[in-house]
C-alpha cells in the first residue's frame, strides 16, 4: 500500500473516531412541591447543588456504575393521591434489543410505578447538550492537523 494512501486511511481513521463522554444532569426529586429547586418552572440559576458532572447511572445486570448517557425527567401525579412528582437524572441505554424496556431511547407519556405508587405522568429523555448535552465529540481538527503533517512530510 503507497504511504499516501496509509496516510490517508489514517486520516479516515481519526476523523470518524468518536470519544465518548458522559453527559452532565440534574439530579433531584420533589413529591408534593417538597423541593422547589426541582420543580418546574426550572431555574437552573440556583440548582449548582443538585448538578451532577459527570452523572453516572446502574445498568441492567451489572454492578456499579457508568456514564450516562441520557438525562431523564419524570413528572406525573400519583393516582391515589394527586399529589405531583417531579424527578429529574440520569440513566444509559443498557443494550437490549428493544425500545421498551429502555428508559433512554424514547420519551413516552402513561402510568408507570415508581416507589410501589402508580403515577400518570411522563418520562422525558435528552442527550443532546449538558443537562442535555452531546455524548459524542469528534475531534476532526486533530485529524486534519495530523494529517497535513503526515501528508507534508511525507511530499
Amino acid at each position: 500500500m503507497p504511504l499516501t494512501l496509509t496516510y490517508f486511511c489514517i486520516y479516515i481513521a481519526l476523523l470518524t473516531s468518536k470519544i465518548a463522554q458522559s453527559i452532565d444532569c440534574f439530579k433531584c426529586i420533589s413529591i408534593n412541591n417538597d423541593y422547589k429547586p426541582c420543580d418546574d418552572p426550572f431555574h437552573n440559576n440556583y440548582t449548582t447543588d443538585i448538578f451532577e458532572s459527570p452523572c453516572m447511572g446502574g445498568r441492567k445486570g451489572r454492578n456499579g456504575l457508568f456514564p450516562a448517557t441520557s438525562c431523564i425527567k419524570i413528572t406525573g401525579n400519583f393516582e391515589d393521591n394527586g399529589e405531583p412528582i417531579t424527578v429529574r437524572g440520569c440513566a444509559l441505554d443498557s443494550g437490549t434489543l428493544t425500545t421498551d424496556t429502555e428508559l433512554v431511547r424514547m420519551s413516552h407519556c402513561g402510568g408507570f410505578y415508581y416507589n410501589d405508587r402508580y403515577v400518570k405522568g411522563c418520562v422525558q429523555s435528552c442527550n443532546d447538550a449538558d443537562a442535555c448535552n452531546g455524548i459524542y465529540q469528534t475531534y476532526a481538527s486533530v485529524a486534519l492537523i495530523f494529517s497535513f503533517v503526515l501528508l507534508l512530510n511525507a511530499s
